[in-house]
């Protein structure tokens, strides 16, 4: 039987620390030694891995992007309409993974690290793009192009802001609530927009 390498088990066990790290102290100004230790490896062996903090924590990002495409790719695969893959994608961004205060604070730390990394907004921007693209693709099959592009727009920055206020511990809210919100936006627009004769779900 052959054996599996120790560097991926290593590299992802960095990845979920790094995560865990930055989430927990709700900034970048981490250090690869706080992320090593709490991966319960060495910060040589975490230097030997990933080069740099920084790519450590361009991994990072990757690692939470990957896991929201593969989320939502199912989550669409089980909707049998255009109106329930769009619930499906709320429903995704709001999943209890990510929507765990650590998670969340670790989202705000890469936006606010996106002003000045120019690697950081790149991907930053293809998270952004690809909610907005499929939320867009089954929009267009409820309503007018231009009510579709309207209606994503707002749905994506509704689920933007919903993260912001969920990081207020004052404030925050909950996992229902935020889905609730966010499908009465759509709702309620789809049925102004189209005054009840959009295409059949």
């Amino acid at each position: 039987m052959p054996k599996i390498g120790m560097e991926p088990v290593r590299r992802k066990a960095l990845v979920d620390a790094a995560l865990r790290v930055i989430g927990d102290q709700g900034t970048l100004s981490v250090t690869m030694s706080d992320i090593a230790r709490t991966a319960g490896v060495s910060p040589a062996l975490a230097h030997h891995y990933f080069g740099s903090k920084e790519q450590l924590l361009i991994a990072t990002i990757r690692s939470l992007l990957a896991q929201l495409r593969d989320d939502a790719v199912a989550a669409l695969r089980a909707a049998a309409t255009p109106r329930e893959r769009v619930s499906a994608l709320i429903r995704v961004s709001f999943r209890a993974d990510q929507f765990a205060p650590e998670t969340v604070a670790a989202w705000l730390a890469f936006y606010s690290e996106a002003q000045r990394s120019e690697d950081v907004r790149r991907l930053l921007v293809i998270y952004a793009r690809r909610l907005r693209s499929n939320l867009l693709a089954s929009l267009r099959a409820l309503c007018p192009v231009d009510d579709a592009e309207r209606i994503a727009e707002g749905a994506a920055a509704m689920i933007d802001g919903l993260y912001i206020r969920q990081s207020l511990k004052s404030a925050p809210i909950s996992i229902e609530a935020s889905i609730a919100l966010t499908e009465d936006y759509v709702t309620a627009h789809l049925q102004a927009d189209d005054g009840g004769n959009r295409p059949s779900p």
